[in-house]
């Protein structure tokens, strides 16, 4: 058995049985002495501001998401239910949507780039858009408090880019398709990281094994339902894989952290975009 996981007391309340330990140091940890931090949880010392670092409370991360807390999060939902929704009551507008902005690889090819990046906001039909707006909602709020705002806009933006690459490139040329499964899935992406990273913990070895079971049945579901694009899902997933591990590697602990993300998943955004428009 691993000896991390054997009960020992928090080193800032001894008379506190714990099984936590602070990602960085290994220091055993309360619940209460917990913060969580962009991969697994820290103590109070690693987890002190610096500059403009900013520290995530866990408990206050388990409070109900709002607009304050995850204000790109919740534009993003506007923006695709408000697209939707006008879609839905007027069907020539919804089909001049599509016409103008779903991805189309044969226009991709013709220099309509930016189409990859669009056909994120649309979706076809309710419970396409239903879903896909949970999960975001399930996944990215608590992301972007943690990260910051700028490096989670970043991210959805290079997973939307990764899943565009994956269905451009791999994708049949007349084929269209819309939705934000792409970008979403590299949130679900980033969170696997951070649950395999902090595996050794009760709460992540738990997060790891539900995200594990979603991922597959989410893999699965292009044998059984038809016209799912899982290029996508597998080219965001890896966008996101890739950033999170970056920020791990490069801007965890970090004063500037926030810059760093931004950097990174601006960098691979950029990367991936240039691939769809020169290649």
């Amino acid at each position: 058995m691993d000896e991390r996981l054997d009960t020992t007391a928090c080193y800032r309340h001894p008379d506190r049985a714990t099984r936590l330990r602070c990602s960085e140091c290994g220091r055993p940890i309360c619940v209460e002495c917990s913060h969580d931090a962009a991969v697994g949880q820290k103590c109070p010392e690693c987890a002190r501001p610096e500059g403009r670092h900013r520290v995530v409370d866990a408990r206050r991360a388990m409070a109900a998401p709002s607009f304050a807390t995850a204000p790109v999060t919740f534009t993003i939902i506007s923006v695709a239910v408000a697209l939707f929704v006008l879609g839905f009551l007027s069907p020539s507008i919804d089909a001049e949507l599509v016409n103008r902005f779903a991805s189309a690889n044969w226009l991709i090819a013709d220099g309509e780039w930016w189409r990859v990046l669009t056909a994120a906001f649309l979706h076809a039909g309710l419970a396409h858009i239903f879903f896909n707006m949970y999960a975001l909602y399930i996944f990215g709020p608590r992301l972007e408090s943690q990260v910051g705002s700028t490096p989670f806009a970043l991210l959805y933006a290079a997973s939307a880019a990764g899943g565009g690459a994956a269905s451009y490139f791999f994708g049949a040329t007349q084929q269209v398709a819309v939705g934000a499964s792409g970008a979403i899935f590299g949130l679900f992406g980033a969170w696997m990281y951070v649950a395999y990273r902090t595996r050794h913990t009760p709460g992540g070895r738990a997060m790891f094994n539900q995200l594990g079971v979603l991922l597959l049945i989410n893999l699965a579901l292009p044998l059984i339902i038809r016209n799912i694009d899982w290029r996508a899902h597998v080219g965001g997933l890896l966008a996101g894989i890739t950033i999170a591990a970056l920020w791990a590697q490069f801007a965890v602990g970090k004063p500037d952290a926030v810059r760093i993300r931004s950097m990174i998943a601006g960098s691979v955004f950029v990367v991936l975009m240039g691939a769809i428009i020169f290649l």
